[in-house]
């Protein structure tokens, strides 16, 4: 007797290989498109713009002449190249501080996933707590900690804070327990490899989604840094581009002062590139990381 294979289920028009579309949820999406990108647009057409066209015509559309590009050109060279210098400072807070905490947050989730010790379990209230505590709250005792030790207004009141991250070192935790199974680093070790050799080797390519996942977070809290830097420092010189852009913003309302409305706009175009960069180019690996564990085998 041949054994015959049931049809799916329709209801209302709906099977696996028709699904039914949603009208409402089109709309949805669709208002949210436009809610995302509709900035992004409004920055572009307003960069090509000159200063004067930036308040004599309609925001989403073009001025009467196109000057991107010399609005870029005067951009990298205003006040002697500032925004250049403000571009490598945030790149080097990035480097060092995103850098480092996403090289902690891989060694520490690594340990506390895979290594039992005594107070584990307190360890883990620890960073759980840390993960619901506001940046901006810590920001005063940091200053004042800082202060006495110096370090204000220098590069490493930037750098050293950013290397902690507990929602890097959470999120690297329970990847690692997942993605690691436990079996294939008790055969290294009985091969007679070395916990460096088993963590480097074993361990660190089935960590890669995971850490391209942390690392594309701590580069944009790295890269969009505001209030720390603010409080932090005071030499120009060491600004980020966040601090920089809102001192060129706020040029206008001093006495005297010039309004660069245009290169500000520009300068704000010039910044987003990177990040906007590093997400198409780390895309695939970003949704393996957050996708990680979410289908049980």
């Amino acid at each position: 007797m041949s054994k015959q294979t049931t049809p799916p289920v329709a209801h209302r028009g709906y099977n696996v290989e028709n699904p039914r579309k949603s009208r409402l949820l089109t709309v949805v999406m669709g208002l949210m498109l436009i809610y995302t990108y509709l900035p992004l647009l409004w920055l572009f057409i307003s960069s090509t713009k000159t200063q004067g066209d930036l308040f004599s015509t309609f925001g989403l559309w073009f001025g009467h002449d196109f000057a991107l590009w010399d609005n870029v050109r005067e951009t990298l060279t205003y006040n002697d190249g500032q925004f250049v210098r403000w571009f490598l400072n945030t790149l080097m807070y990035v480097i060092l501080g995103a850098g480092g905490s996403v090289l902690l947050s891989v060694l520490a989730g690594y340990g506390l996933a895979k290594f039992d010790f005594p107070g584990k379990n307190a360890v883990f209230a620890i960073v759980i707590g840390a993960v619901a505590v506001p940046g901006t709250a810590l920001a005063v005792p940091t200053f004042l900690m800082f202060a006495k030790l110096g370090l204000t207004n220098t590069p490493w009141s930037v750098i050293i804070p950013s290397l902690i991250s507990p929602f890097g070192l959470y999120l690297m935790w329970q990847f690692t327990r997942d993605a690691v199974p436990t079996e294939l680093l008790e055969a290294a070790r009985i091969d007679g490899a070395s916990e460096f050799r088993t963590f480097r080797q074993v361990a660190l390519p089935l960590l890669g989604p995971g850490i391209v996942t942390v690392a594309l977070f701590a580069i944009v809290a790295t890269w969009n840094n505001y209030f720390l830097p603010l409080i932090m420092l005071k030499d120009a010189s060491w600004y980020p581009l966040t601090i920089g852009l809102n001192a060129w913003n706020a040029q206008a309302a001093t006495a005297g002062g010039q309004a660069i409305f245009n290169l500000v706009i520009t300068a704000s175009l010039l910044t987003i590139i990177p990040l906007i960069a590093a997400f198409l180019s780390l895309q695939r690996f970003w949704q393996a990381g957050l996708a990680s564990g979410g289908v049980k085998e």
